[in-house]
Parts: structure tokens; C-alpha cells; sequence
């Protein structure tokens, strides 16, 4: 096992920036009004880690093609990660709901961890992982998702409100949409470079 703290960084930094103004990060604010902060962080934390174990096994399989297909195809991933990003959206909703507090360890878990696992399904940070699992390794990637993962569910439920006042969502799109358009890039000139 050899781990990269370039790919880690990398990995965690993309896909923090992709994350934050995912509706993962909104549901988990949302769940966190209603729930125990601490039970949610650990039911949307356990599906991040099932998605991020299913996304770097893809991309371990994406790795055994050959280097200028495995590096035409992060182009177009990272191309299309930065469209969506680019293009904005409307994932900045917030449901404020209210409602009655849920406070048992096991249904705050399952709500967290099912409201995750099904809607984190070819999210853009699933696809942006298996992409760099091809090209930067696979621990590395896994370990700098998953922290950025987790990190955005904790940054949501300990200062969410705040975030989602204060911090304008749609700069952090442009600037992980520009981060994606470079990687994007870079990944196509060395296609016809390597």
C-alpha cells in the first residue's frame, strides 16, 4: 500500500469543493435540525465510506486500460464535473421543514445513512473518485474522499447555518467547476503528450 499526500490532497480538495454545494451537504443540515448532530454525522458517514469503497473500485478497474484511454476518459469525467459545477443549479435548496425530533441512535442512522446511500448514486464526487482512483492510486484517493466527505457532513451539522447564510455557495461552484476544467485539461494535453 503507498500512499501519495499530493493525491490525498488532491482528492480531498476536489471533492470537498464538489460536495459543498451538493444536496448531501443541505440534507445533513436538514437532519441535524431534527436529529441527534452526532448519530446523523455517523449514519451519512458510513455510507460515504460504502460509496467511496464502490467508487475507487471502479476506478481500479478503469486503471487496468491502457494509459491514453484511462487519461481520455478522466478528461471527459473531469470535463463534466466542471459543466455541472460551471453551470450552477438548483441543489442550493434548503427544506426547513421542522417537525418532531428523532433522537434514537438506530432510526437517526438509518435515516442518515439511507438519505446518503441513495442519493450520493453517480453523484458528481462518486464519478470525480473512481476518476482519480484510476490515475492517483486508490488509497490515497479513498482516504482524501472520505475525509472530505465526512468533513463536509460535519462542517453541515456544526455550522451549517452559518455556511449557508454567509458563504456564497455558487463561488464555491465556479471555483471547484474551474478546478475540474484545469484537471479536465491537463488530463486531455497529456493523452496526446504521454
Amino acid at each position: 500500500m503507498h500512499l501519495d499526500p499530493l493525491a490525498i490532497l488532491t482528492a480531498f480538495g476536489l471533492i470537498f469543493l464538489a460536495e459543498l454545494p451538493d444536496k448531501t451537504m443541505f440534507a445533513s443540515l436538514a437532519m441535524g435540525t431534527r436529529m441527534r448532530p452526532l448519530y446523523v454525522w455517523i449514519g451519512t458517514s458510513t455510507a460515504f465510506l460504502a460509496h467511496v469503497a464502490i467508487a475507487v473500485g471502479a476506478g481500479s478497474l478503469l486503471g487496468l486500460l491502457p494509459g491514453w484511454t484511462v487519461k481520455l476518459v478522466s478528461a471527459l469525467l473531469f470535463g463534466f464535473g466542471a459543466f455541472v459545477l460551471l453551470r450552477g443549479g438548483g441543489d442550493e435548496e434548503d427544506d426547513d421543514t421542522g417537525g418532531r425530533t428523532v433522537t434514537g441512535f438506530w432510526p437517526v442512522f438509518s435515516t442518515a445513512f439511507t438519505a446518503v446511500f441513495i442519493s450520493e448514486w453517480g453523484d458528481l464526487t462518486q464519478i470525480t473518485t473512481a476518476n482519480l482512483a484510476a490515475t492517483n492510486g486508490t488509497w490515497s484517493t479513498a482516504i482524501g474522499s472520505f475525509a472530505a466527505l465526512t468533513s463536509v457532513s460535519a462542517l453541515a451539522l456544526v455550522a451549517g447555518r452559518f455556511i449557508a447564510k454567509r458563504v456564497p455557495l455558487k463561488t464555491v461552484q465556479r471555483i471547484g467547476g474551474v478546478c475540474m476544467a484545469g484537471l479536465a485539461i491537463w488530463s486531455l494535453t497529456e493523452v496526446f503528450t504521454g
